[in-house]
């Protein structure tokens, strides 16, 4: 309880938690989670995704490497242990509005395409958790068509499908 009352005195004098911490209910370590799900849903994670997933995350959240590694294994630990991805995208749907949301799904399959293979696990996740943080299939499949669009000319610039 004690510990309670001085993270939030701390937060509210902008002494707040370091950036490398990362909170059970920290809406990004929910969203790294399910993108080391759909990393690995496929059995094998190559270093086209890892470098993806790495990036993603690094300047969604502007974090530093050595921050973004910690989220990186925090989320790791946290989606070996999960038991489904509700916990995940109900912290989602909490913590971002629609146009977040949207971009997590997008985050999705920015890193399915890293590799340049789609295979119907990968497609599955994506279909649920969309389905789950209430983007709608005609979103979902538009999402999809711009990141594929964006593999297909090559053009890898760091913004991924939100900058179009």
């Amino acid at each position: 309880m004690l510990k309670l009352l001085q993270d939030f005195f701390a937060e509210l004098t902008g002494e707040g938690k370091p950036q490398d911490r990362f909170a059970d209910n920290d809406y990004r370590l929910a969203a790294a989670a399910l993108l080391i799900h759909v990393t690995a849903v496929d059995g094998k994670v190559t270093e086209a995704e890892q470098g993806t997933l790495f990036r993603l995350l690094k300047n969604t959240f502007n974090l530093d490497d050595d921050s973004t590694r910690e989220l990186i294994d925090a989320a790791t630990l946290r989606d070996r242990d999960a038991v489904d991805m509700y916990t995940f995208t109900s912290l989602l749907n909490r913590a971002l509005d629609e146009d977040g949301r949207r971009r997590i799904v997008a985050m999705m399959w920015e890193i399915i395409y890293a590799d340049g293979k789609v295979n119907e696990f990968e497609d599955n996740v994506v279909w649920r958790v969309a389905d789950l943080l209430g983007i709608s299939s005609r979103d979902r499949i538009e999402l999809r068509r711009q990141v594929a669009a964006q593999h297909d000319s090559g053009g890898q610039d760091g913004e991924g499908a939100g900058s179009q």
